[in-house]
């Protein structure tokens, strides 16, 4: 049975989704800030199977408890609470770690779909690593599946598994947070064009409001780090200036 631990500061609130939750058949575990979220998860080693985090607590904010967990490397489904719904703040929680997020007020259902999905993901993920498939649909550059669906992507002698949301690139194994395995496999299904940062924007995020679209250079400026053997002077992840990026799966020879 999957158990979630609730950060939220407002008692009220708080009490009255860990009711629902319960009713649901999701043991909740409350806590009112980010430090004690944080030591039940890092120091404490409580497992959870998912952290439904508020971004406005007292000391730590929502943004810095998940920057922390994903530093030591700790990939519990997070799934942010926010008063403040602007994109820029969603992309905030993205960059900072959280798989998904949900401005307030809203729809019980809605958040109950939400962590459903997340949840699903995460069994998905445990049965892959524990129980691997017999045959893992795997896609090359410039092969009919690159541009479709695929669990395993390969190029230049690095590999992406999008069930397991690791990346294996320079002799080290990286673990993506959802949004950054979103936005590669994105890049990736249009290999050799160039994506502009507001198709970024509205196909990965879902976001349609005006915004600093320069947020998502954070974002490849650490899928780079994963992937390029000197950040730098990117040969895959390049940069269309004043346009957006391209992605190549086999560098050109210069």
């Amino acid at each position: 049975m999957s158990e979630i631990l609730l950060v939220e500061d407002e008692e009220h609130l708080a009490r009255g989704l860990k009711f629902n939750l319960e009713a649901e058949g999701y043991p909740t575990r409350i806590v009112g800030d980010g430090e004690s979220a944080l030591d039940l998860l890092l120091k404490n080693h409580h497992e959870f199977d998912l952290l439904v985090l508020d971004i406005m607590l007292p000391g730590k904010d929502g943004f810095a408890v998940a920057a922390e967990l994903r530093k030591a490397n700790q990939y519990i489904p997070v799934l942010m609470l926010t008063a403040r719904g602007r994109p820029e703040d969603v992309l905030k929680g993205f960059a900072s770690g959280a798989d998904d997020y949900l401005p307030k007020p809203f729809d019980l259902a809605i958040l109950l779909a939400r962590i459903r999905s997340l949840l699903r993901r995460r069994d998905w993920s445990r049965t892959l690593l524990t129980d691997p498939p017999a045959q893992v649909r795997v896609a090359e550059p410039g092969g009919a599946d690159a541009l479709r669906e695929f669990d395993v992507y390969t190029f230049a002698g690095k590999q992406v598994d999008f069930g397991t949301l690791e990346l294996r690139a320079n002799g080290k194994v990286f673990r993506l947070t959802l949004m950054e395995a979103e936005l590669l496999r994105h890049l990736i299904r249009n290999a050799g064009k160039i994506v502009s940062r507001k198709s970024i924007l509205e196909e990965v995020w879902g976001l349609h409001e005006d915004t600093d679209t320069r947020a998502i250079d954070n974002f490849v400026v650490r899928l780079r780090k994963y992937i390029e053997k000197d950040p730098s002077h990117p040969q895959h992840l390049l940069t269309v200036r004043g346009v957006g990026y391209r992605f190549l799966p086999t560098p050109a020879v210069v």
